[in-house]
């Protein structure tokens, strides 16, 4: 077993270098975690309505243990609340009951949770520290690290953020024995990511074991998270505001995102994503930028891990080219994608790039050519 700290160096930025701790159990050590990362006076613990019930008061008492003031704020569980009136509501609240320069706020929950409650800690009294404890894979693999924050609008995911590097973000491993099946598996979409652009090795071992991932083997899941979050670190201690490489792990996002705005924000986003990666693999290998087989092989080991839905057929091509268009990766009017070399390297552009510019004159009737048959 790895130990269990993982130094995220975040350079360039006015957030200094942070930990990823991940560790059984460490959820009871919270309060001394967050106090050695973040030192506050008070600390509001955000989470959904769900975990809240579930470990907001474990969280509040770990904190409190240490002298410090805790409450849990929570807010309702769902993606749809992911908006910029829940961003409102609990900063207003938190401004009602007082709370100053000196508080930190802890994001106790998935990707929602992560997201809202870091956007509130980046502008609130215009930026308070931020500790990051997820609570589903997917958070643990992705969301949690590397300081995206923001809401969701009717104009498409994420458009309205900043990044706010966390103080700290515990990794706790037990916490997945309350999630859901179904959130279990969309969780995985996130390690395939990561492989499929950055470690054929990774890859390969994930075929090996999707069977034990999708029934939450705890030995196997706690390999994973290793194995993904050094990579995460990696990338984002590298390019912390996405400026250059860190792009390759929007892999499937363009796709995925546009998939979950015409949804209405009902699908999950791991779902999303895995439909988002086949439909760009089989995109780069219409274009003839990825190497033949690369799409049906990813294409299996999703379907290994539980994710073989057919989403991305649901919806008319046109639907779907134009639902891309809205997504921010876009730039001077033409979407831009990751698309892979082969499974573990990304391709670059002609110049470079770590994104693929598709033409808009064109894109409809590739998009259709990438699309599994229904």
């Amino acid at each position: 077993m790895s130990e269990p700290t993982t130094r995220v160096n975040v350079p360039g930025t006015a957030d200094r270098a942070y930990d990823l701790h991940v560790e059984a159990g460490a959820l009871a050590r919270l309060g001394g975690l967050c106090r050695s990362a973040a030192p506050a006076f008070q600390y509001a613990v955000v989470a959904d309505s769900r975990v809240g019930e579930l470990y907001g008061s474990r969280a509040v008492e770990s904190l409190v243990e240490t002298g410090a003031r805790a409450e849990l704020i929570t807010f309702p569980a769902g993606e749809w609340n992911k908006s910029r009136e829940e961003w409102a509501g609990i900063t207003d609240r938190l401004l009602h009951r007082g709370y100053g320069r000196d508080m930190a706020v802890v994001a106790l929950g998935g990707g929602v949770t992560g997201d809202l409650a870091g956007f509130v800690a980046a502008t609130y009294m215009r930026g308070v520290p931020v500790v990051q404890v997820p609570t589903t894979l997917l958070a643990m693999f992705d969301s949690a690290i590397g300081g995206k924050t923001g809401v969701d609008t009717e104009a498409g995911k994420n458009l309205v953020g900043a990044f706010h590097h966390p103080a700290l973000v515990v990794i706790d491993p037990e916490l997945l024995a309350t999630l859901p099946r179904m959130q279990r598996i969309a969780g995985l979409a996130e390690a395939v990511k990561t492989a499929a652009v950055a470690d054929a090795d990774l890859f390969e071992w994930l075929e090996e074991v999707a069977e034990c991932l999708v029934e939450g083997d705890a030995s196997a899941t706690r390999e994973a998270i290793d194995r993904v979050v050094r990579h995460k670190a990696a990338v984002v201690g590298a390019d912390p505001v996405e400026s250059a490489r860190r792009a390759i792990l929007n892999f499937g996002h363009t796709i995925g995102h546009a998939l979950e705005l015409i949804g209405g924000f009902e699908v999950l986003h791991g779902e999303a994503v895995a439909a988002g990666m086949r439909v760009e693999a089989s995109l780069g290998e219409h274009l003839d930028v990825t190497e033949p087989g690369t799409a049906d092989r990813l294409a299996a080991l999703l379907a290994a891990c539980g994710l073989d839905s057919n989403l991305e057929s649901e919806h008319p091509p046109r639907l779907l080219w134009e639902a891309t268009a809205r997504d921010k990766k876009a730039r001077d009017g033409e979407i831009r994608c990751v698309l892979l070399h082969s499974v573990g390297q990304v391709a670059r552009d002609p110049y470079s790039a770590w994104t693929h510019q598709i033409p808009d004159a064109s894109g409809e009737a590739w998009l259709t050519a990438a699309l599994r048959p229904g």
